[in-house]
């Protein structure tokens, strides 16, 4: 499975961008995909995760009520949809994909988003 993310840049707070990553490949063996980041001088962090039959989604405490997970099934692709962006939101973003919540398999190269106040 290849994962291709794009949508990262350079934004300012309180901007709406949404970054996708479409999956390729082997990809009836995912069952799970999702977003992480990691920040400068940081380690990665688990961001959302959607379970590709349902739809059904996490998030993490800090993007809570501000970014939305959704997936194209038809595009085998996944969205994340990023309100309210903070200067804290800087960081490179990853997608992944598994076959559980809890084994990440296939990972995506990163784009970076780097949030301006």
């Amino acid at each position: 499975v290849q994962l291709q993310a794009s949508g990262g840049g350079l934004v300012q707070a309180g901007d709406s961008p949404r970054l996708s990553c479409a999956a390729s490949g082997r990809t009836f063996s995912i069952n799970h995909m999702g977003w992480f980041r990691q920040a400068p001088g940081k380690e990665r962090d688990f961001v959302s995760r959607i379970k590709w039959s349902d739809g059904s989604t996490y998030y993490a405490d800090s993007v809570k009520g501000r970014f939305t997970i959704s997936r194209d099934n038809a595009k085998n692709t996944v969205y994340l949809q990023m309100n309210s962006l903070k200067p804290e939101d800087t960081a490179v973003y990853y997608c992944a994909a598994g076959r559980t919540w809890y084994q990440w398999n296939y990972w995506g190269q990163g784009t970076l988003v780097t949030v301006s106040s």
